[in-house]
Formats: C-alpha cells, structure tokens, sequence
C-alpha cells in the first residue's frame, strides 16, 4: 500500500537549498525497502545466519549469567525482583504499542510519519514509567512485601528508556541490518549481566538484579541511537499516521490482553505461595522459555520484514513462511523431548542442588515448548498481512483458556500451575490459533497442521526418555 506525500511535502523538497535536499535524501534511505526485493531469499538466509549466531551467543550468556547468580543469591532474592517484573510485564506492550510493527509492515513510509510514530512511543512510555511508579505501593501491598517498592521505582524508567528506542530498532528491522541488531543486543545484555555479577559478588543482593535490568535497558537504547543515526522531526499533521497507530492499537490490544493473563501465574503464586515460591517457579520456566524467546524471537525479528516485503505474492509468501514453519516445529518438538528426558540434571547443571524444586517445574514446562514456538510463529500471518482484528480476537479466546489453566492448577501449587497451562497450551490454544490463522491468506489451516503430527512422532522417535528422568 503506497502512501504520497503531502503537497506541502512537496513544496519543501522543491525550494530548498541543495545542501538541505542532499540531508533529505539521505534521510529516506531509512525508509527505502527497494533494493531488498532483488535478493530477498540470500538476504533473508544470510540474516537468519547471523541472528542464530548472535542468539547462540547469548544463550551462552544468559546460561552462564543465570548459573553464576543462582549460586550467588538466594530464590527468594530472584522472587523479589520476579514478583515486580510479573507486573512490568502487564505494561510493557506499551512500549512498543504495535507501532513498531506499524512500521516494519507498511510497504512505503515517510520520515514524517516514523516520527509521529516516535513521540507516540515516547509519550506511552512516559506516561507508562509514571503509572509504574505509582502502583509501587499497592504492589508492595498486594504481595506484603515492602522491599517491592524501592525495586519498582527504579525499573519503572526501563519503560521510558526502551520506548525511546523502538522506532529507531524498527527501521533497522525494515532495513533488515540485522547484523548491527545482534550486536547491539549482545553488547547491551554483556553489559547488563557483567554489573549484576558484579554486584551480587559485592553483596548488594536483589539490587544486582534490578541494576543489570536498568543497564542493559540504557545501553541498548545509546547503541540504537548511535548507529541508527535516524532522528525524529516534531510532531506534524496531514501525515496519514492514524490508520497505522489504529493497526498497532489492535495489536496491542491483543498483546496486552494475553500479557495480562500471562503473568498472572506468578502473582497468584507469589499471593498465595510467597516469594520462594515464585523464584523457584520463576527460574524453573526461564530456564526453558529463555531458550525458546531466543531461538523464536530473532527469527520473527527477521521473517516478519522479509514476508511483509512479497505481500502480494501468494505463492512467494507461502513458501517462504512454509519453509521456516517446518523447521521451527522439528528444532522445537526434539527440543522439547531432549529436555523432558534430561530436566533433572539440566536444572541441578545450570541452577545448582538449592534449587531442586524446580526441576519438576522445568519438567512440565518442556511439554509447552512447540506450542509456544509453533503459535509465535502463525500470528506472523496476522502482522504480515495486516489482520490486527482477527489478531484480537485470537488473543482473547487464547487469554482466557490460559487464566483458566492457571486457576486450575493452583491448588496443586507451582508444579500444578505448570503442568494444567502446559496442557492447554496444547490440546486447545494451539489448535485455535491454526484456525484462525489459516482460515484467511495464501497459508491454510491445512498448511499449517500437516507439520504437527509428523514433527511430533520424529521427536518420541529420536528421545530416549528412560535417561536422566
């Protein structure tokens, strides 16, 4: 969908001196998406190589950071700091508020138009840090836990730090620098994870956390900066913003209601179990959904702009998002089987013999894996093909199947919580997602089950679950 540019856009590139138009021409390099289409496929691969390389990287140091801190601070240090990102994590869509998919979707966009985009980011994520920090003390009152107020006061401004980046990391997105991308992302989590060891070594406890959240949040934001070297204009009108802050206001919507639902096992744990409980329950599934977030996201970070770039070509699009989908669910469904067959000695390797407890956690978790990642990668169909509404509904029907889950497994405490949201996940949220999905564009429902069953039995095939059970 092409977008003109304004008579008084026109004007201004008509008039002005040649030193200004040259400035100008510069600018919209970051907005010219051309000179991807000649070689789409070789970029897109090349791409996809150089963010695996970077997430294995930092699933390196994510593992080492976790096992390190594990052994330096206790479960209930980590539940402090979980009980406030649980809450963070109901807010932090807005953030981004959709615009940066807005922005990676749309076919052609203007300078004007990524810098109304910016400031609205810029606003939620102020007006975000503000509500944050004024719900420090109920949150230290739902929970009876005073310590949660100084920890929520200072990772509220992550809001307003990483707000002021998305536009900027979006149209490196679109541009599809994805070698620059991978090495903000390990320079800023590096940086982040060396001042929280540092930290919990000097003995300042649950504040390493928080510091090396608020680091790696700061850095990332002056890197993006640095080497995007896009800067927004004022706030201007007449620039035909509305129709793409209406598309990202869907999708956060449906962001924001499955978030809400998301992070709810961890305050009913943390209501009704305490923070133990939580650090336990909260390490015990970042041990496998940090993996998957990682393995996943890189690989929507790429595959969103590339299909958003052959909208139009049915057989084209399809292909390629085939393609990727097959080898996610076999790279996910032996994942999942690997890591059911070794849980206990993965979380004694990685956490260390404190954290026993949540070994059966991980356990149950492992079942979830190709759901998340298989469900992840369909609602790239709603992005890429601009259905925020059905993305909406999805979200909705998905979010109360998984508040369901969790207040049924809670009875039976954290491992129930788990097991009862894994099982869902599964047999219901998955087979939902394929039928919304599949029942509009060039990919079909047909299309996207014909994967499920084969992947699965390959991966009981290639698992011996009598080791290490």
């Amino acid at each position: 969908m092409s977008v003109d540019l304004s008579s008084a856009q026109k004007s201004e590139v008509r008039y002005v001196a040649p030193a200004v138009t040259s400035s100008a021409r510069s600018m919209e390099q970051h907005f010219a998406t051309d000179h991807l289409l000649t070689n789409l496929r070789q970029r897109t691969i090349s791409s996809g190589l150089i963010t695996a390389a970077a997430q294995g990287v930092q699933f390196f140091l994510n593992l080492a950071n976790v096992m390190v801190l594990a052994r330096l601070l206790a479960p209930e240090e980590f539940g402090l700091v979980a009980m406030v990102t649980t809450v963070m994590g109901f807010l932090r869509i807005f953030q981004d508020a959709g615009l940066s998919t807005a922005t990676v979707q749309r076919q052609e966009i203007t300078h004007a138009q990524v810098s109304n985009l910016f400031w609205v980011n810029v606003a939620m994520g102020g007006l975000t840090t503000v509500l944050m920090a004024l719900s420090a003390p109920a949150i230290a009152w739902f929970f009876r836990e005073p310590r949660l107020v100084g920890i929520t006061l200072v990772l509220s401004i992550t809001f307003l730090l990483a707000s002021s980046a998305v536009q900027h990391m979006a149209l490196l997105n679109r541009q599809m620098r994805f070698g620059v991308i991978a090495a903000i992302d390990v320079v800023s989590m590096l940086s982040g994870y060396l001042i929280g060891v540092g930290m919990a070594l000097l003995k300042y406890g649950y504040w390493a956390l928080v510091s090396a959240n608020v680091i790696q949040v700061a850095i990332r934001l002056a890197l993006t900066w640095l080497i995007s070297q896009w800067r927004p204009r004022l706030p201007s009108r007449d620039t035909h913003t509305w129709h793409m802050i209406r598309f990202g206001a869907d999708i956060t919507t449906g962001a924001l209601m499955y978030s809400l639902t998301r992070g709810a096992d961890n305050l009913l744990i943390g209501r009704f179990f305490g923070p133990a409980a939580v650090g336990l329950y909260s390490r015990g599934s970042i041990l496998l959904r940090r993996p998957l977030e990682q393995f996943v996201v890189p690989i929507t970070a790429v595959f969103v702009p590339a299909l958003s770039r052959v909208q139009g070509q049915d057989d084209r699009y399809r292909r390629t998002f085939l393609h990727v989908f097959e080898a996610i669910a076999l790279i996910t469904f032996l994942f999942a089987g690997i890591c059911l067959a070794l849980s206990y000695p993965l979380t004694l390797a990685a956490l260390g013999p404190n954290w026993r407890a949540a070994a059966g956690i991980f356990a149950a978790f492992t079942v979830v894996a190709p759901a998340y990642a298989l469900t992840s990668a369909s609602t790239w169909l709603f992005a890429t093909q601009g259905r925020g509404k059905d993305f909406v509904f999805t979200s909705s029907i998905v979010s109360t199947l998984t508040l369901c889950s969790f207040l049924a497994g809670l009875p039976f405490g954290p491992v129930g919580v788990a097991i009862f949201y894994s099982a869902v996940c599964v047999l219901l949220e998955l087979p939902f997602v394929y039928y919304i999905t599949g029942r509009r564009g060039p990919v079909s429902r047909k299309d996207l089950s014909a994967y499920l069953g084969s992947n699965f039995w390959h991966s009981l095939a290639g698992t011996d679950f009598r080791s290490g059970c």
